[in-house]
């Protein structure tokens, strides 16, 4: 049905193409960072004044964007992720509609969007930069591509241009406007318009400016905003954190987060001056935003996601100068979505859009306010399989005034805020019975939105470990102690208090080091700790410790499970080895040398659904899983030897040697 649709679009927008005569068909530069929240503009921060958070910021080609054409000071995004707001831009349709509801799934190749639109009505399209659909290679509908897969890396990055991987050198950003004006050259004396996407990196983790950039503001410090200290009702982690806060009238901020964007200004310059050197300026509609905003320590948070202003609200700015001085140094204050983008690009070049494209065409914006412009808008976001990340599904409702936040299952989650009269979303209005009237008329239009935008939760969602536990996203992990096994008093027993000594099964007690004890395997030898609910693995971090004198020999030293799901620590040929096994799917870390002597060895299954290996304290190695282990292991811990289905494929066996402790935590112990 979804290609049928495509057909039927594409001969459809073939006839209303013509509508316009290719002189009159404006170019369109569509110009989008990643992660740069609205006030990371010096244009903004001068209006801000004392309320600037950096007022030693500056993007001067931003602000000369602002001053020759519009500046919106109310877009926003539907929903604030990467993956997911890039998924809205190309195909004017909400996350539930699109197929992209996280960061790991690649772009339906099928979608109706901007460039299959505007190719099919005769413009020229291309895709330059940062793409970040999953770990996609095609850039449909776009004749020309020079991009790159996933997030790369700021430097010497490989670029796939039209299909051919090409080593470049030098930062990131700068290499990808290289590519933009090369084929904004190419394109002089073309008799078709064409449509372009650059889309920078900036300023995207790992935060590495360029080497001119890496000094700018060095000292420089945030102002303290009155949000920072009240946290989000969905993360203990947080909670705890901002509780422990003690501020003053400035705080540290990712200076190198500024640096990026900084030194991406200087390529918009470039960009710019391109446009005008290849007498580009005049026709060519030049749109710049980000995909998403960013915190800097507003509600005690870092990252997106989330509900409020510093998240989803990103900086807007529109150049076509062919529509004269009423659309130069404007700023409109109307609500505009991403959602609108497609429709808008579509009416620059005289194309309708289709019934199933969503948003609103803010062209007509650019000279003029219109009367009956949305006075509310619908955000989704979907909880999703990302290391750190917390944040629950939400459904939202913005007004002019105010905003209603929900989280799935969780009522007492949600929060009222007055935006008019708090700004800084501090005071949680829902459950005050002054502002019942509030609370009404926002809930129905939460409904009314959520109805009339077909909202679903769909079924490509990827969901983190945590979701359906206990708590949801409060869920923490206890980090206590669930099997120490090892000496008091000069017993062998368990000392986490949970009973779960097991059988000895020839082990011998001998005398260790430092006068300590410790048991002695031959390769036959093991202890049977018994299935329990105080060693049940199942959908927790945790944190494996074993203590012991080792050789160039091989030997399981502690295995739970089995080859569908379950854990072992072993050692073959003297290299230590930490194997996890999950959705039937084995991850594992091994040394790069052969270990000996005696040594302390842990293995770290996270919360982030990373296997993590560390030797006497040092990390060896870092694995990512498909998830947590999903149930309790029907068959015994045990230590010595994995006598049932064994975990590990390698061909180990039985242990030889001495075991001083061995130690199984919730949690990860560090």
């Amino acid at each position: 049905m979804r290609m049928s649709l495509f057909k039927t679009v594409v001969g459809f927008t073939l006839l209303s193409g013509m509508t316009l005569n290719a002189a009159e068909r404006p170019n369109l530069l569509f110009v989008y960072t990643d992660d740069q929240r609205y006030d990371a503009f010096s244009t903004v921060q001068k209006e801000q004044g004392d309320k600037g958070r950096f007022p030693w910021f500056k993007t001067p080609h931003l602000d000369r964007l602002a001053a020759e054409g519009v500046r919106f000071r109310n877009a926003f995004v539907v929903n604030s992720l990467c993956s997911p707001s890039r998924a809205v831009n190309l195909s004017g349709r909400y996350n539930h509609l699109n197929g992209i509801a996280s960061n790991f799934r690649d772009f339906p190749v099928d979608n109706v969007t901007h460039a299959s639109l505007l190719r099919a009505a005769g413009y020229t399209t291309a895709y330059i930069g940062k793409w970040h659909m999953g770990n996609q290679k095609a850039r449909p509908n776009f004749d020309y591509a020079a991009s790159y897969i996933g997030h790369s890396h700021y430097f010497d990055s490989t670029f796939v241009v039209q299909g051919k991987p090409v080593e470049t050198k030098g930062w990131i950003d700068d290499v990808a406007t290289d590519y933009a004006i090369d084929f904004m050259e190419k394109q002089k004396g073309a008799k078709k318009p064409w449509m372009m996407v650059l889309g920078f990196k900036t300023p995207h983790g790992p935060f590495d400016p360029p080497k001119r950039a890496q000094d700018r503001f060095k000292g420089a410090e945030a102002k303290v905003v009155p949000n920072c200290t009240v946290p989000p009702p969905y993360d203990a982690r947080v909670q705890e954190k901002v509780a422990r806060l003690k501020l003053g009238e400035t705080m540290p901020t990712n200076l190198n987060y500024l640096r990026c964007v900084s030194a991406m200004d200087e390529c918009l310059g470039r960009l710019m001056a391109a446009l005008d050197e290849n007498n580009l300026r005049e026709n060519t509609v030049v749109i710049y935003t980000s995909d998403n905003g960013f915190y800097q320590g507003e509600h005690g948070l870092g990252d997106k996601r989330s509900a409020y202003e510093e998240s989803l609200r990103v900086p807007f700015v529109v150049r076509y100068p062919a529509l004269g001085k009423a659309a130069q140094g404007r700023v409109c204050d109307q609500m505009v979505l991403n959602l609108d983008l497609v429709r808008s690009m579509l009416d620059f070049a005289g194309v309708e859009a289709p019934q199933e494209i969503q948003g609103r065409s803010w062209k007509p914006l650019l000279t003029k306010e219109v009367a009956d412009w949305r006075s509310s808008w619908f955000y989704e976001y979907f909880a999703e399989a990302q290391r750190g990340s917390r944040v629950p599904d939400i459904k939202a409702v913005r007004t002019d005034t105010a905003k209603l936040i929900t989280y799935t299952d969780h009522a007492e989650w949600t929060e009222l805020f007055d935006l008019a009269a708090d700004p800084y979303e501090i005071n949680n209005l829902y459950n005050d019975s002054a502002h019942a009237g509030l609370r009404t008329e926002m809930e129905r239009e939460l409904a009314r939105l959520s109805s009339e935008t077909g909202y679903v939760v769909p079924a490509y969602t990827d969901r983190p470990f945590w979701w359906n536990l206990p708590g949801g996203a409060n869920w923490v992990p206890d980090k206590t102690p669930r099997l120490l096994l090892g000496f008091e008093e000069g017993s062998p027993r368990d000392v986490s208090g949970n009973k779960n000594m097991g059988r000895l099964k020839g082990v011998e007690v001998v005398k260790g080091r430092n006068g300590k004890k410790a048991f002695q395997f031959d390769g036959k030898s093991y202890i049977d700790v018994p299935k329990s609910e105080s060693i049940d693995p199942s959908m927790k971090a945790l944190t494996i410790e074993v203590v012991a004198k080792i050789d160039k020999q091989s030997g399981v030293l502690v295995a739970h499970g089995g080859a569908s799901l379950g854990y072992c620590m072993a050692v073959k040929d003297g290299h230590a080895l930490f194997s996890v096994v999950t959705g039937k799917q084995p991850v594992t870390i091994k040394t790069k040398k052969p270990q000996s002597g005696w040594i302390q060895l842990k293995g770290i299954l996270t919360t982030g659904q990373q296997v993590e290996l560390f030797v006497n304290g040092r990390r060896v190695g870092i694995k990512k899983t498909s998830g947590l282990i999903n149930k309790n292991p029907n068959n015994s811990v045990q230590i010595g030897a994995d006598t049932g289905s064994p975990v590990m494929k390698q061909d180990v066996g039985g242990f030889s040697g001495l075991i001083e402790s061995v130690r199984i935590y919730s949690g990860e112990k560090r």
